[in-house]
């Protein structure tokens, strides 16, 4: 259930981005804008998909005005992708505007719980990320 829930939120806040955005692009926008610029390779290896995939997805962020390239200084052959100022400030909006829906759906909670659910998800994320 709570991973369906996610599946459905990540489209909703993708929609809330540009209505045109797909729902996994979202993941991409909030890769970029908390780890900043990166090359496609590492994106696709990070998101878990092709060279051709991630060269199609990157072309509609390019399309919406989402994202853009660089070269990479550290390879003249390589291109960095990036968040474009009108990028940043749609991911942050949306962000920070599921941030406060949460706040308000955790007020009610005690303290501790809300701590002891950071702390679990957390060592999930971690788990998962090996």
């Amino acid at each position: 259930m709570l991973l369906r829930r996610a599946r459905a939120n990540q489209g909703e806040m993708a929609r809330e981005v540009h209505p045109d955005l797909e729902p996994a692009a979202y993941g991409l926008l909030v890769l970029l804008e908390e780890h900043g610029r990166q090359r496609a390779t590492d994106l696709a290896g990070y998101i878990g998909v092709g060279k051709a995939t991630m060269s199609r997805q990157l072309r509609a962020l390019e399309q919406l005005g989402l994202v853009g390239r660089e070269p990479d200084p550290a390879d003249g052959r390589a291109w960095l992708v990036k968040l474009t100022d009108e990028g940043r400030g749609r991911v942050t909006r949306v962000r920070e505007a599921r941030r406060a829906r949460y706040v308000r759906q955790l007020a009610h909670w005690d303290r501790r719980e809300v701590a002891e659910l950071a702390r679990l998800i957390h060592q999930l994320n971690r788990v998962m990320e090996k």
